[in-house]
């Protein structure tokens, strides 16, 4: 089978290589893959910018059918729809941190896409315990976000309490920033969301998945409209999504005193800021890495519910074979969610 690769470390390394199907041991499944979604860290392997342990399969974001079961598998059966929780390849189980279900944490652990193989590929093997199975009326396509759907649900439902009548601020369209924004506008939440004249296809899709207002910050004045949507008090939250010094720096501009900022967007680098702006507003800083178990109990409670509609922030689909066109379309961020599909 084919597989996308990143076969040793450095820049670029990645390419679209042949690779022996994987074999299902008696605690696993075989997955036949539907879709994968591109992430920002696949952006970010390819750059040699986030951890990485090549050669190793790309692609944590999937969902697929079931193909094979172990033998002491219980719960499951062959063409069950599922989606799977990726960051549990390798956990040590006994730390403090894996006895929470707070695994991202524990210093054994490693994720597929990047420490194990993942899904940019044909087939995977998993242990049942990563494996939730899908509601009928949960396409193929919208379970692909689980696992992005989780980083968001983190962020706005297990680290903060957002209250109702909050105004908030996403900064960075991206696809995490677009599923917050789904999710805070579900929640009727007034959401303003910022970004740059790159992103100008990306803020037209905020704008139709509900924002209150967009922004441009090369060509607006965002304390300004800030100012005017809150009545001069300033944001109650803002989720940047970016990962930008400029959007930090942005952020932590117009959050108003006491109020809460929560870090989504992984930088990558080193930066500039003024942190002193932490101390006099006395703002709540929250850092969101992954999710946890709860996060994903929630996630799958929020698709059985379908009272969001998701699959909005879904833009386009490419093949496996075309995956550099896709990759590319995500760098210049001309789309929302892009997937992958396996083409034979």
């Amino acid at each position: 089978m084919k597989a996308l690769m990143k076969v040793e470390k450095g820049y670029g390394n990645v390419g679209v290589y042949d690779v022996a199907e994987p074999e299902c041991s008696k605690d696993s499944v075989k997955i036949k893959v539907q879709y994968t979604g591109i992430c920002g860290t696949d952006l970010h392997i390819l750059h040699d910018t986030f951890m990485n342990y090549p050669p190793v399969i790309l692609g944590h974001e999937f969902s697929g059918r079931i193909e094979e079961v172990g033998s002491e598998v219980k719960h499951l059966k062959v063409g069950d729809r599922v989606t799977v929780l990726p960051s549990t390849a390798v956990t040590c189980g006994q730390c403090l941190y894996c006895k929470q279900g707070m695994y991202m944490f524990c210093s054994d652990r490693k994720g597929m896409g990047y420490g194990v193989n993942g899904s940019f590929t044909k087939y995977v093997v998993v242990r049942e315990d990563m494996v939730y199975k899908l509601p009928e009326h949960v396409s193929l396509e919208v379970a692909a976000l689980a696992e992005p759907l989780a980083c968001a649900v983190n962020a706005l439902e297990e680290l903060t309490s957002i209250q109702a009548g909050d105004v908030v601020l996403v900064s960075g369209p991206g696809p995490i920033g677009l599923l917050c924004l789904s999710l805070l506008v579900g929640r009727g939440m007034k959401v303003i969301v910022a970004g740059t004249t790159d992103d100008a296809l990306r803020l037209e899709l905020a704008q139709r998945l509900g924002a209150e207002r967009v922004v441009d910050v090369l060509k607006e004045d965002l304390q300004a409209i800030v100012d005017k949507e809150t009545n001069g008090k300033g944001l109650d939250v803002v989720v940047e999504c970016a990962g930008a010094e400029g959007s930090i720096t942005n952020c932590l501009r117009v959050l108003k005193k006491l109020g809460k900022y929560i870090q989504v967007g992984i930088v990558g680098k080193p930066i500039k800021l003024d942190y002193d702006r932490i101390l006099f507003k006395q703002i709540q800083l929250y850092g969101s890495v992954g999710h946890s178990l709860s996060t994903w109990e929630k996630v799958m409670k929020i698709f059985e519910q379908n009272k969001i509609p998701f699959k909005d922030v879904i833009t386009d689909y490419y093949p496996l074979s075309q995956w550099q066109t896709a990759f590319e379309l995500c760098e210049r961020k001309q789309g929302g969610k892009v997937l992958i599909y396996y083409d034979e």
